[in-house]
């Protein structure tokens, strides 16, 4: 079930880049993150009441709370970058290098995580990564 689910990720992750690209058109990238932000904001709060999760907001944990809004930072910087990019530059290639962060997760997720690189993981990385450096060029 993962796997349908990191495809329909993958799937929206380039719809929303080619809308974006057409959206941003003659409007400030901080403003379109902006804009963006607060639809996905009331997507996630949509989802969250329609499902009853927020019963489990009082049992989250400090930890949990400290690297929750760690990751939302670095979402948002993520953001701000990629539409400044996608403002400047072309979908494809914004697109391309902002998927190097697949090869940074796995390397840091070693480091970090402790988990496991193996053959595979490190060809796969160095196939992204000979990917990214193709499309930039």
């Amino acid at each position: 079930m993962w796997l349908l689910f990191a495809m329909l990720s993958a799937v929206f992750a380039a719809l929303t880049s080619i809308l974006a690209k057409v959206g941003i058109d003659g409007v400030d990238s901080n403003l379109a993150t902006a804009l963006r932000t607060v639809v996905v904001l009331a997507m996630a709060w949509a989802m969250v009441f329609i499902t009853h999760a927020q019963t489990g907001l009082p049992a989250v944990s400090r930890k949990s709370w400290l690297f929750l809004i760690l990751s939302g930072l670095a979402t948002g910087a993520s953001w701000l970058c990629y539409y400044r990019a996608l403002q400047i530059g072309r979908a494809a290639q914004v697109a391309a290098v902002d998927k190097f962060s697949v090869v940074l997760t796995v390397l840091l997720a070693a480091l970090l995580l402790h988990e496991q690189l193996t053959a595979k993981s490190l060809i796969g990385c160095a196939l992204i990564a000979a990917g990214t450096v193709l499309m930039v060029l």
